[in-house]
C-alpha cells in the first residue's frame, strides 16, 4: 500500500488549534503522524531524589486527515504516478502534486 505521508515530508495543518502551522514529519504510525512543533502538550514531572521537578513540552500525534502537503504555504492534493518499463517487474511509483505536477520527495 502506498503512503501519502513519509518521514521527513514538510506538511501544513489544515484543521484544529494549530491550523496554518507548518512542520516536518518526525515519525509515521498507521493513521497518525508526529510533526515537529505541532500539537504540543505540557507535562509536569514531579521531583525525585535524582532530579528536580520540571515542565516538559512534547509533541503528540496528529491524525493524517488534519494535515496536507503544501506548496507556497497553501495545502495541495497529491496523486501517484506509475512509471513502468516494458516488463512489469520494474515499476516506479512517485508522489506528484495534482496542481503543478511537481514530484514530491
Amino acid at each position: 500500500m502506498a503512503k501519502k505521508f513519509k518521514k521527513g515530508d514538510n506538511v501544513i495543518v489544515i484543521t484544529g488549534s494549530d491550523k496554518g502551522k507548518r512542520g516536518k514529519i518526525i515519525s509515521v504510525q498507521k493513521d497518525r503522524v508526529l510533526v515537529d512543533g505541532i500539537n504540543l502538550c505540557t507535562f509536569h514531572k514531579k521531583p525525585s531524589a535524582q532530579q528536580p521537578g520540571q515542565i516538559i513540552k512534547k509533541e503528540k500525534t496528529v491524525h493524517i486527515s488534519n494535515i496536507s502537503h503544501h506548496e507556497d504555504g497553501k495545502p495541495i492534493k497529491i496523486k501517484f504516478v506509475i512509471n513502468g518499463s516494458e516488463d512489469k517487474k520494474l515499476t516506479d511509483k512517485n508522489r506528484v502534486s495534482k496542481k503543478t505536477g511537481k514530484k514530491i520527495d
